[in-house]
């Protein structure tokens, strides 16, 4: 018994990949996040340790980079699933698509509040940096965003049908 291999055997591969990306790199991007931002506050602590508790804010935006990591790794993850319908190559390129762009959206995110989160916690610079520091959480929000249009199907149905744009 012979069958054409038509490419879609790997296509889980990709999908599978893409989950990893993201979950991978959101976590990197967090722990780097939450390193960097630990050793501000650390100098908090030790130059104005009533100030300790505002400096804690970076470590918790870094941390949740890697809880949005975990949630789009665990969607993808559940959408793949060959045996209850077709999953084609498509599928698995999208998946991986939107996969790395949400783990290297988040590790750019770490690595933005890591650096401001250390800068942003020396006393004379707090509020400004700290200020500078939301914006890159709100890259994880933009890549919410990107995410969910490479997911849905609304785009792909164009090309899945073959017609022409």
């Amino acid at each position: 018994m012979s069958s054409a291999f038509s490419g879609d055997e790997t296509a889980p591969f990709f999908g599978f990949l893409g989950a990893a990306a993201a979950l991978v790199f959101s976590c990197m991007g967090a722990a780097y996040g939450t390193a960097k931002s630990g050793v501000g506050v650390a100098s908090m602590g030790v130059m104005r340790p009533e100030l300790v508790m505002k400096s804690i804010v970076p470590v918790v935006m870094a941390g949740v980079l890697g809880i949005y990591g975990l949630i789009i790794a665990v969607i993808i993850s559940t959408g793949i699933n060959p045996k209850a319908k077709s999953y084609y190559l498509f599928d698995g390129y999208a998946h991986l698509s939107s996969g790395l762009a949400c783990g290297l959206a988040g590790l750019s995110a770490g690595m933005a509040i890591g650096i401001v989160g250390d800068a942003g916690n020396h006393p004379y610079a707090l509020w400004f940096v700290l200020l500078v520091g939301f914006w890159g959480l709100q890259i994880s929000v933009l890549k919410l965003i990107v995410w969910l249009c490479l997911l849905l199907d609304y785009s792909f149905t164009l090309v899945r049908s073959g017609d022409e744009f």
